[in-house]
């Protein structure tokens, strides 16, 4: 990924460790396009999150909190390998799977960041990673959230190419779709906020769908 689109997968996620990565530096006209595309979603995703109704509002160690800060570091990784992929894979189909969840998630992002400026709540929380979940904390392994690639991976994904890149993409994509199911589910569980539930559901069929798709390619492909 490369450093200026790295800067727009993170604008509006918490400063998580995992959150970004350092790029190649090399830049592309097609790469340009979708770091400009994402930062449209941004901005829709503001305004979104900005005409939500809100009556009750939810506080800092409320499950609605700690879900939209964790959810917001969890997609912003998988925006930062999406933005990757689209840069890096020959493969068409491979190449808008991961526009499509770049886009999708950063504007997720911007709204489940306005929920909290709304809810005047900062980026950040004082609870661990997944406190707002039961028996999260146990899904946290070496301060990772359910899903979500290592360092270690995400520097091989950097170094890779052609057909070994696309097959490590899809599996660390299906991965973090998995772990991204869990949390959304989660929140179903012990939410009742309207627009925060309107979303988690979204997010389980938006990315159950994406699931089919990676299956489907990684048989093409012929990579598990």
């Amino acid at each position: 990924m490369t450093t200026e689109s790295g800067a727009v997968a993170t604008a509006a996620a918490p400063e998580e460790d995992e959150a970004g990565g350092r790029g190649s530096g090399r830049w592309s006209a097609g790469t340009g396009a979708l770091a400009l595309a994402i930062l449209l979603g941004l901005l829709l995703g503001f305004a979104g999150g900005l005409l939500a109704p809100s009556l009750l509002r939810p506080g800092d160690s409320s499950p609605e909190a700690g879900f939209a800060r964790d959810m917001s570091s969890h997609h912003a990784q998988a925006v930062e390998m999406a933005i990757l992929a689209h840069e890096k894979t020959a493969d068409p189909d491979v190449r808008t799977l991961a526009a499509d969840i770049a886009l999708t998630q950063q504007a997720q992002i911007g709204i489940m960041q306005t929920w909290l400026k709304e809810w005047g709540l900062s980026p950040t929380g004082r609870q661990p990673r997944m406190a707002w979940m039961p028996d999260g904390a146990g899904a946290v392994k070496n301060g990772l959230m359910p899903g979500m690639a290592t360092d270690a991976q995400r520097a091989e994904l950097r170094a890779a190419t052609g057909r070994d890149f696309d097959a490590l993409f899809l599996k660390l994509m299906l991965d973090h779709h998995l772990g991204g199911i869990h949390m959304a589910e989660g929140i179903l569980d012990l939410s009742d906020d309207e627009q925060v539930t309107a979303m988690a559901e979204s997010m389980v069929a938006g990315q159950k769908k994406e699931i089919e798709l990676v299956r489907t390619l990684q048989g093409r492909i012929g990579a598990r």
